[in-house]
Order: C-alpha cells, then sequence, then structure tokens
C-alpha cells in the first residue's frame, strides 16, 4: 500500500482515493495530499466546534492604557515626533501592506488592492493611494522606505504584474517586495478535505496572522535586517487614509521602551461591532465584540471614558525582535464557517449557496500575546480610518471616499 494510501486510511480521508482514481493529475493530487499535517487537521477540526463557543471563561479582563495623541501638550508631542522621526530618516524604518484579499465583497473581480476608488481630484487604485502615502514621506525626510507587500496564493500574479503594468505608481522598484502568506486546507463539516473543481486539495489563506511566519519563511526579515531596519510597520491594504508612518506612534513606543505598538481610534458607541484593546490574564490582547460581555463593553473610568474602547484598526508596529520572537510561536487558529464550492465524489462541481465548510485563520493581534505590555496611540477616525469592507454602508467605498476627500481637503 502506497504511503498517501496509509495516511488517508490513518486519519479517516479514504474518500479521496476516489478523486486520485478520476483525474489524469493522479501526481500532483498525491503530491498535495502527502505534504498535508494530517495531526494539525486534527487539530484544526476541534477548533470548530471549540470556537462556537466563545467561551472567555476563567480569563481576567482588564483595562489597557492608552494614550491620547491630542490630549499631548506641545513639549511631549515634539519630543515623541522628534524621537519617531530620527528613526524614519536614518533608514531604519520598513512598511508591510497585508493584501492577500480580493475584493469579492466589494462586488470587484480581482486583488483588493486593485480596486478603485472614487476620490477627488481622479479616481484611484488603493495601492495606488498608498504608493503616493509612502512617496510623501520618502519626500519629508529625503529617504526611500523598503516597502513589503503580502499576497495570497490566490492573487499574488495579479498583484504582480498590476503593479508592472502601472510601473509601481513610481515607488522605486528595488523598494518593492511581494511575499506570500501561507495557506491550510478547509475542511468539511464532517471534517472531510474538500477538493475543488481543477483535482486540488481545496485551501485558503490562513489569515493575517500567518504573517509573522511567512516574513520568516520568505525571507523577509532577514532582507530587512540587512537593509538596517529596526522597526516595522503594518496595515491593511483597505484603509483609505492609513498612516503607515506616524513618528508619535514610534515615539511613544521607543520611549515606553516596548516592543510592539498600535493605533487605535475611540469606539462609536460601547456596542460598536469591533475588536478592542484589552489585556487578557495581564497580557496585551484584542477581545472580539462578540466575547466582550455586555457590562464590560458599557463600562467606563471617572472622566466617562469607556475602558473597553480602544478599536483595533490594523495599525500596528514591532520592533524586528519583536516580529523575529512571534515568528517563532505557533499562534492560535480560529475558525469561520464559509461557503465553499466542491467536487462531489462523483466528480460534479456542487456550488453551495449556504456555508458548508471551516477555514481556518490565525490573527494578527494574538502576536501582542509574547509581550508584557503594548504602547497605544489613540488617533481619530476621521486622520485615521477610512476601511472599505462592505460594498455599501457602513464601511463601504462610499463612507471611505467621504473620508478620504475630507482628509485631504478636496
Amino acid at each position: 500500500m502506497e504511503n498517501y494510501e496509509l495516511l488517508l486510511k490513518k486519519y479517516n480521508q479514504e474518500h479521496l482515493l476516489k478523486y486520485i482514481e478520476m483525474t489524469d493529475k493522479k501526481e500532483e493530487l498525491i503530491k498535495q495530499i502527502e505534504k498535508i499535517n494530517f495531526e494539525q487537521l486534527q487539530d484544526l477540526y476541534s477548533v470548530s466546534k471549540r470556537d462556537n463557543e466563545k467561551a472567555i471563561k476563567g480569563i481576567i479582563i482588564e483595562h489597557v492604557p492608552f494614550v491620547d495623541k491630542y490630549k499631548l501638550d506641545a513639549e511631549k508631542s515634539n519630543n515623541l515626533q522628534t524621537l519617531g522621526e530620527e528613526v524614519i530618516k536614518n533608514g531604519k524604518y520598513a512598511v508591510v501592506t497585508m493584501a492577500g484579499g480580493q475584493g469579492t465583497r466589494l462586488g470587484h473581480d480581482g486583488p483588493k488592492g486593485t480596486f478603485k476608488l472614487n476620490v477627488k481630484p481622479r479616481p484611484k487604485y488603493l495601492f495606488e493611494i498608498l504608493a503616493e502615502n509612502l512617496q510623501r514621506e520618502n519626500e519629508k525626510y529625503n529617504i526611500v522606505i523598503p516597502w513589503y507587500i503580502m499576497t495570497s496564493t490566490e492573487n499574488n500574479a495579479k498583484t504582480v504584474s498590476f503593479f508592472e503594468e502601472n510601473n509601481y505608481f513610481g515607488y522605486p522598484k528595488d523598494n518593492v517586495t511581494f511575499f506570500n502568506q501561507g495557506n491550510l486546507p478547509l475542511l468539511s463539516e464532517d471534517g472531510k478535505l474538500m477538493v475543488d473543481e481543477n483535482y486540488n486539495i481545496k485551501v485558503a489563506s490562513d489569515g493575517n496572522g500567518s504573517i509573522y511566519k511567512s516574513m520568516k519563511n520568505e525571507g523577509i526579515l532577514l532582507d530587512m535586517k540587512k537593509r538596517g531596519v529596526e522597526w516595522i510597520f503594518i496595515g491593511a491594504v483597505d484603509n483609505a487614509i492609513l498612516n503607515m508612518c506616524d513618528p508619535m506612534l514610534l515615539g511613544l513606543t521607543i520611549k515606553d521602551k516596548n516592543e510592539i505598538a498600535s493605533k487605535s481610534v475611540v469606539k462609536a458607541n460601547p456596542h460598536e461591532k469591533v475588536g478592542v484593546f484589552c489585556k487578557k490574564d495581564s497580557k496585551p490582547a484584542v477581545i472580539e465584540y462578540t466575547e466582550l460581555p455586555t457590562e464590560m463593553a458599557e463600562e467606563t473610568d471617572e472622566e466617562g471614558e469607556l475602558l473597553f474602547g480602544e478599536s483595533h484598526i490594523m495599525c500596528n508596529l514591532y520592533s524586528i525582535e519583536a516580529l523575529e520572537k512571534i515568528a517563532e510561536q505557533n499562534l492560535p487558529y480560529h475558525s469561520a464557517h464559509k461557503k465553499a464550492n466542491y467536487l462531489d465524489e462523483n466528480g460534479n462541481l456542487v456550488k453551495s449557496e449556504e456555508p458548508n465548510s471551516y477555514k481556518y485563520e490565525a490573527f494578527i493581534f494574538d502576536g501582542f500575546n509574547y509581550f508584557d505590555n503594548i504602547s497605544i496611540l489613540r488617533g481619530r477616525r476621521e486622520e485615521d480610518f477610512a476601511p472599505i469592507k462592505n460594498k455599501e454602508g457602513v464601511d463601504s467605498p462610499e463612507t471611505a471616499i467621504e473620508l478620504y476627500n475630507n482628509y485631504w481637503k478636496l
């Protein structure tokens, strides 16, 4: 009996044998099967059941301190600004953009960064907006900030060709590096591996938390060290007013002698559906709105501020040592119930209208747990956060366009 047959029998995945017999790409499918970590697969499936409980029983949840950027006096503000600017203008700063997603929810066929936003004075792609923002910083500090872009298996080729077709939007090509995030198999509701219409094992990107290991495995951390980079900002591609180069965030982190930091904006109301910063068992963390008890969500301090009001807006800063440390850890996986098309055992493509599979994701903020403290700088929504998540309504192109035009006073 072949190795792959033994594996499939041992882990109750024998249904794949039928697909091997059906396809003329047997060898490819067998190679994919032999690369699968079946022990991990079993653990992942158990996560599907555990995560549904959303339990935080036994965990001590506490408020985490923050600094309001706009309540600092002029002297403190200038000192933090100067501290941060020294690092940037000395070439010790790099930026990473997480751009592994597709624009499906926006009705866009292609990588999310290739979505065009109808801003003034002319429409611009999300990637173009980020490139322009970084170019402004380059001109301000007379440097070139290394720019790393995390793609996915699904959109890497399209992303790279998009940059080439648009001449990198004028950004120096030698300072733009693409790398892939990881994948994990999808599992059906009964824990079975799924096969797509090309007779490949069905996989999906394994969440923004995979960025740490991907940066290590793809040689990004090594490249940063060779360039003398000491501090790295990681942000998402879908924030139209993303400030990737805030010297005050950097200065605050250095002053606090911390290795990690994040920008926040205050929740619009106690029950806004966002993750918020806290401490879990005395370690920095983000708690999802689904996990935060109502009484804690509404709790305020003596000044009437929400104790759990600092939203995580994917504006994170790390020392190079912090990224190296997290890259060595195995972050926990969370499950998401998703729709997935697949081949049935007769080779027919089934297009699912309802969630029928589990996708497994690591979350970037679970990396905070490996440190004792985090610096949090509260910004303002109108200056820091114009996300594009939905086709219409809240956090849509319409709201992002308005925030962008107002920010640039267009």
